[in-house]
């Protein structure tokens, strides 16, 4: 099992920064990879960003260019640095770490993000 406590989430207006942060505990040594999903109001869960053990990355090209996610395997946390804020990125942010690729893995509780003026 693995626990996941998001924070960092906010309201920020548009062409703002924010860095969400994830601490995780438990059996962290089986974790292949993590990463960030978002849920907006009225759509399906995405993917943002990913990074395995090994540091290599993957985007949603909706934010791919202004987004950046990095592990710090010392600390058990995984951060995303989001710039250049934009009204459609406003969702719930979930942290998710996975021990399999083609499992769900484990979910944090969410923070929300707000982008509006």
């Amino acid at each position: 099992q693995v626990q996941l406590v998001e924070s960092g989430g906010g309201l920020v207006q548009p062409g703002g920064t924010l860095r969400l942060s994830c601490a995780a505990s438990g059996s962290i040594s089986r974790i292949i990879v993590m990463g960030w999903y978002r849920q907006a109001p009225g759509k399906e869960r995405e993917l943002v960003a990913t990074i395995s053990s090994s540091g290599a990355t993957t985007y949603a090209d909706s934010v791919k260019g202004r987004s950046t996610i990095s592990r710090d395997n010392a600390k058990n946390t995984v951060d995303l640095q989001m710039n250049g804020l934009k009204v459609e990125d406003t969702a719930v942010y979930y942290c998710n770490a996975r021990f399999y690729y083609n499992r769900p893995g484990f979910w944090g509780q969410g923070t929300q993000v707000t982008v509006s003026s």
